[in-house]
């Protein structure tokens, strides 16, 4: 499975907010996407997730299987909103995430248990925290099994602990073969990822040693 992007740009209003952009990401690889704000990193992860048309070029999968017609059914999109329901529980907004997407993967107990919030199944979600929102957010992408995970600021109003669990969540995806894209403005620890500045133009790659967003 390859993420392809050959010379994708995006717009917003007539202005161009980044220009084309060519590159390639391979079964296991991570792109950590970093620039002020206005720099295009929503724009971007939206016109990969399909919600965006691009300015020019094309982002698409190569070499997936069946079961993914084009790049749009492979991805599951964190937004910087949560996209969880109020008047549910978190287990019916989790529910609703696993039955849509259409490809299961963890159960919600299990994947409670991973972002470390297992009691919380039956809560209403107006009554969790921001941070904890954020986690069962995080959840989202573990009840359904998608290769491609678009993360816009993803560590936003979480405590450093929870920032350790979502790294840990990239790196298990990235084992099994999962391609990870993360737009963020803060430091997030992700080794041997490319990185790609947006303001500077700038493609280069990251370790635990130069993190920085």
């Amino acid at each position: 499975m390859r993420l392809v992007l050959d010379g994708l740009s995006g717009a917003r209003g007539g202005q161009t907010l980044f220009s084309p952009i060519s590159l390639s990401l391979e079964a296991g690889d991570a792109l950590l996407v970093t620039g002020p704000n206005g720099s295009g990193k929503s724009t971007l992860l939206r016109i990969i997730a399909g919600l965006l048309a691009p300015a020019s070029g094309q982002a698409r999968l190569e070499d997936a299987d069946n079961a993914f017609p084009d790049l749009a059914s492979a991805c599951h999109f964190l937004g910087d909103g949560n996209a969880l329901k109020a008047g549910q529980t978190v287990r019916q907004n989790l529910e609703f995430w696993a039955n849509y997407q259409g490809r299961s993967g963890r159960s919600i107990a299990e994947a409670l248990d991973m972002i470390e919030l297992p009691t919380i199944a039956d809560l209403p979600t107006e009554a969790l925290s921001k941070g904890m929102r954020r986690r069962v957010a995080i959840a989202r992408l573990l009840v359904s099994d998608l290769p491609v995970w678009l993360m816009d600021e993803p560590t936003s109003g979480l405590d450093s602990a929870s920032v350790e669990r979502v790294e840990r969540l990239i790196v298990d995806h990235r084992a099994k073969g999962g391609i990870v894209i993360v737009a963020s403005h803060h430091d997030l620890r992700i080794e041997g990822a490319l990185s790609l500045d947006l303001y500077h133009r700038h493609l280069g790659r990251t370790s635990l040693q130069d993190n920085s967003a």
